[in-house]
């Protein structure tokens, strides 16, 4: 798995990745990797945001692994709920940290045409990383939503909203969870072979 042919493609959330974020950082040292572009960052629309994931997987020949963050991670589910299974086969697996709670009563109105979240089993391997002091999700809802997906669980003290306000700029320690990932896909891939 750990070769050329994968593609990581970045998913940002809410307001895109800055430049001190550990997503801009990931994108600037994993070989292979490009970032989802939208459009609107700040007024984020449902359709539109999974439409520009569709078309970034589309436009892909390598298979994908997905490396997404908060809005991203919603934005991912929402995809895999409605995407062909053709393009569903190209994602290897996805890797989603501090997903957004955007049913929770202090929701930003602007991330509420997100909401319902879809609660179904991802349809590739995931794992979910989160903290205990989320201001965007509980440690409860984090694992619920980790067990409708299917998903792995990792879960990080005191952490916030695993990004630059947190202190997550670089977020080397992240790649553990990224490699974790990828040698469950490596053991399925063997299993398969």
């Amino acid at each position: 798995m750990r070769n050329e042919s994968i593609r990581y493609l970045i998913v940002p959330g809410w307001q895109g990745s800055p430049d001190d974020h550990w997503q801009t950082h990931w994108q600037q040292v994993l070989p292979n990797s490009a970032r989802v572009e939208q459009a609107d960052w700040l007024t984020p629309q449902r359709q539109d945001w999974v439409a520009v994931l569709e078309q970034a997987v589309a436009a892909e020949e390598s298979p994908v692994i997905l490396i997404a963050h908060s809005l991203g991670c919603i934005t991912v589910a929402h995809w895999a709920a409605q995407a062909s299974a053709t393009l569903l086969r190209r994602v290897r697996g996805a890797l989603l940290v501090a997903p957004a709670d955007v049913e929770r009563p202090t929701c930003a109105p602007a991330l509420r045409n997100f909401a319902p979240i879809p609660q179904l089993l991802l349809p590739f391997p995931s794992q979910v990383v989160s903290s205990d002091n989320d201001p965007a999700v509980s440690a409860p809802r984090a694992m619920q939503l980790a067990r409708a997906w299917g998903a792995e669980t990792g879960f990080l003290a005191g952490a916030g909203h695993i990004n630059v306000k947190s202190g997550h700029r670089r977020w080397e320690q992240g790649f553990a969870y990224l490699y974790r990932l990828q040698n469950r896909l490596e053991q399925h891939a063997l299993r398969r072979a």
